[in-house]
């Protein structure tokens, strides 16, 4: 998969939209139910975080330490993957949706430009921060 990175390897979205092209080819369910699977595929991503997490732990005691931080790690980046895939799904530039999101954040949170502005350059209702 490392062939379809940019040439230096730190750019993601050329392998989030082959991801998102690979998935829409082979999906089961289109139109508006094929995106609300596709977003609600995180909360199958995080719940594996979580069981990584416990499993790090050894929270269970019938299972003992079963995972272990490169679990959580590798776990962590499947959600973030599956974000990027979910917003693709959402939005064609989503590159350019997320930038600016991603500025936002840092903005209010960091203080900058855009931590003045109220919906912090967003164009819609409900929670703004990560």
């Amino acid at each position: 998969m490392a062939d379809h990175l940019a040439s230096d390897g730190t750019d993601p979205w050329p392998t989030i939209d082959l991801l998102h092209a690979w998935l829409d080819a082979g999906r089961a369910h289109g139109g508006r139910e094929g995106v609300l699977l596709r977003v609600l595929k995180l909360s199958e991503e995080v719940g594996e975080v979580a069981q990584a997490v416990i499993g790090a732990t050894g929270q269970n005691p019938r299972k003992g330490v079963s995972h272990t931080w490169d679990d959580v790690r590798s776990e962590l980046c499947d959600v973030v993957i599956t974000a990027m895939v979910a917003l693709r799904t959402l939005a064609p530039d989503a590159r350019e949706v997320f930038a600016a999101h991603l500025a936002s954040v840092a903005g209010r949170s960091l203080g900058g430009p855009s931590a003045g502005t109220p919906s912090g350059g967003r164009s819609s209702g409900g929670p703004s921060t990560p």
